[in-house]
């Protein structure tokens, strides 16, 4: 029983807690504030980039917003990120993009909200040489609040005569209003060119059981696969594209890209969906902040954690 009292104040909440929900997530509502003006973005806004952290959406909110975020049950503030308006909006698409400058939230009681945050900040930097993105502990602390609302998994695929692979994303979502879907994929991926030239791709919507392999499947980031019938699970060919997706994914998204461009490290695509199968009825991969889990702890209605 001590050792419940005492592991808080020695070891870290997890960062991110991988959950099982049902999607389109109705859990948290995400809401803009500029002047006396707000808009609901739950499903118009996204991470356009980690490092820096950037945040995308089709509403034109000023030069400095803030977004919160409510569980919709309660009522209760979650979070806020602080944002400033960025130089990288794509005319083109009317997309606004705006730079996370500060972040808080309210998961937990204040002194273990601060003393959580210099645990993980310490363990962050500790292991920084091997965070591939070098992001700031302070960034990723925002990162989390913009994980209050939970993030599904997909697996992407990519088919082309000469390239094919599949990966798993989490960056991802609708910017509603305008009636695209972006994903935002690490620059130094294998397949950012390949996409950028064929313009396509498929999306399997996966079940939250599948999270071992959908995990595996993170090596293909760097490297293509070399063989469909490799994989650990059946897939079938998308409606209009024939890409090979996940035969048991509970809906399957077939996206043609119509811009791309670079933000800090990483590739952010603007598509439109061309096709949208739904599949099994089942609960899928989605990712949370763990400070979000342990919020849910306290109030006896957790996620249910895969």
């Amino acid at each position: 029983m001590w050792k419940d009292w005492v592991r808080p104040l020695v070891r870290p909440l997890p960062q991110w807690a991988t959950i099982a929900l049902a999607s389109p997530q109705q859990v948290v509502t995400a809401t803009l504030r500029w002047d006396s003006s707000s808009a609901d973005v739950t499903v118009d806004h996204t991470v356009a980039s980690l490092n820096p952290l950037v945040i995308a959406t089709s509403v034109d909110a000023g030069q400095h917003p803030v977004l919160e975020y409510r569980d919709n049950e309660s009522g209760k503030l979650l979070g806020a990120l602080h944002l400033v308006r960025d130089a990288s909006d794509i005319g083109a698409t009317s997309l606004a993009f705006y730079r996370v400058a500060s972040g808080d939230h309210h998961c937990l009681s204040v002194p273990r909200r601060s003393w959580n945050a210099w645990l993980q900040n310490r363990m962050m930097r500790k292991n920084r040489s091997s965070n591939g993105l070098n992001t700031d502990p302070v960034a990723v602390q925002q990162l989390m609040i913009a994980y209050l609302c939970p993030k599904p998994v997909v697996l992407v695929s990519v088919n082309t005569d000469g390239h094919q692979n599949i990966f798993p994303m989490d960056l991802i979502g609708p910017l509603d209003r305008r009636g695209y879907f972006s994903l935002a994929l690490r620059t130094t991926n294998v397949s950012v060119p390949i996409l950028r030239e064929a313009r396509r791709v498929a999306l399997s919507h996966v079940p939250a059981t599948m999270k071992q392999v959908v995990y595996r499947l993170s090596e293909h980031h760097k490297q293509a696969l070399t063989d469909w019938s490799a994989l650990p699970f059946a897939v079938r060919s998308s409606r209009e594209f024939g890409i090979p997706v996940v035969a048991e994914a509970r809906r399957v998204q077939e996206l043609t890209i119509v811009h791309s461009q670079e933000i800090g490290l990483h590739t952010f695509f603007v598509c439109r969906v061309v096709s949208d199968e739904t599949g099994v009825h089942v609960a899928q991969l989605h990712h949370t902040a763990g400070f979000h889990q342990a919020h849910r702890l306290r109030r006896r209605v957790p996620f249910a954690e895969v």
